[in-house]
């Protein structure tokens, strides 16, 4: 079974309000790309994923005016897609939704949220979770502006497990207008991400003590050494989410977040590529992971794959991919590769 996820830069702006698809030369919301041009782009790359599920992030908006899982699904109708229905859990007002477009002959799936309201230590991902954050022993009401989705999956011929798409704060200075600005701004971004992970970790950590099988993916915005402010804190988010100060069953494997980790690095893996205007450059980074219980870890023998296109030598070699990759979106596909046949049962699914 190959699970992915995948972060569609704007990809709310390609249809709509009947959900169709803007399937002509207007300029797109990315930079000298047509609507057209990021459509067939999108196309290329679903279809070279292969994916029996893709945790989509920044899928299309769901409101009263549209629905994203419709949307989706014209567009898996439009590119004879095998993944062609769609999951759509809390919804957001940000216009990028966490969705699930997955092969319905391959899996069942259901919107499975945990928690509650009332909830007080481990609330509902649609609530807040109080946490003090600034350390002034006063918590703080922390809310998901984009509340992770949780899915309970039933693989056809195989054991239950649990997914959890993710799209965790941005820890970017938006608004900044001074250096100083900038410094206050990332800070008190990196204290809400980082939030946010240690609610994420505690909902994980109730499903490993159920004995569930997990995969916990997306966007989190977030890597082990990514900025300087990560030494005010201690650790990253990803650390957070991973468990790595805790025993080796409760922890999450990604071996791509594990290479950042590593005391000397050599080559850096990264899912995502931004042009700095400043610099005149790209700049690479990580920020999107697929991570998996420790039971699949040690059973369904996983195998990650980061869909760069200049990085990994399938996509480079493939021109039409490669190009594609660079057209569609700032973000680049993860993928993870299990034997499903060797997936433990799950005790509470």
């Amino acid at each position: 079974m190959r699970i992915a996820t995948y972060n569609v830069e704007w990809f709310a702006t390609l249809f709509d309000r009947n959900n169709q698809l803007i399937d002509d030369n207007s300029w797109s919301r990315r930079y000298d790309v047509t609507k057209s041009q990021q459509i067939a782009a999108l196309g290329t790359v679903f279809k070279a994923l292969d994916a029996d599920a893709i945790m989509i992030i920044e899928a299309p908006d769901s409101s009263r005016f549209q629905s994203g899982e419709q949307a989706l699904e014209n567009f898996a109708r439009h590119f004879g897609l095998r993944q062609n229905k769609a999951l759509i859990g809390f919804e957001n007002h940000t216009q990028q939704e966490i969705a699930l477009l997955y092969d319905p002959l391959k899996m069942q799936v259901s919107h499975d949220p945990q928690g509650t309201e009332e909830d007080a230590k481990i609330p509902s991902f649609d609530t807040s979770f109080r946490i003090d954050v600034d350390v002034d022993s006063e918590p703080e009401d922390i809310v998901f502006s984009k509340p992770p989705l949780e899915v309970a999956v039933t693989p056809k011929g195989g054991a239950p497990f649990r997914l959890i798409g993710v799209h965790a704060k941005s820890k970017a200075p938006h608004g900044a207008r001074n250096k100083h600005e900038e410094v206050q701004i990332s800070i008190a971004n990196r204290r809400k991400q980082l939030a946010q992970c240690i609610w994420l970790r505690q909902r994980v950590d109730a499903h490993l003590a159920a004995g569930d099988s997990m995969i916990v993916l997306g966007d989190f915005n977030d890597g082990p050494g990514l900025d300087e402010y990560e030494k005010l804190f201690g650790r990253s988010g990803i650390e957070i989410v991973l468990g790595q100060s805790k025993a080796q069953e409760l922890r999450l494997h990604d071996p791509n977040a594990r290479a950042l980790m590593a005391p000397r690095r050599v080559a850096t893996p990264a899912s995502a590529r931004f042009y700095n205007h400043t610099t005149k450059t790209y700049l690479n980074a990580l920020l999107d992971y697929v991570m998996v219980s420790d039971d699949l870890m040690r059973q369904a023998s996983p195998q990650w794959k980061i869909w760069h296109p200049f990085d990994n030598p399938v996509c480079f070699n493939e021109d039409a991919l490669c190009k594609a990759l660079l057209t569609a979106s700032d973000h680049f596909p993860v993928t993870v590769d299990f034997a499903l046949s060797t997936l433990p049962l799950s005790n509470s699914s």
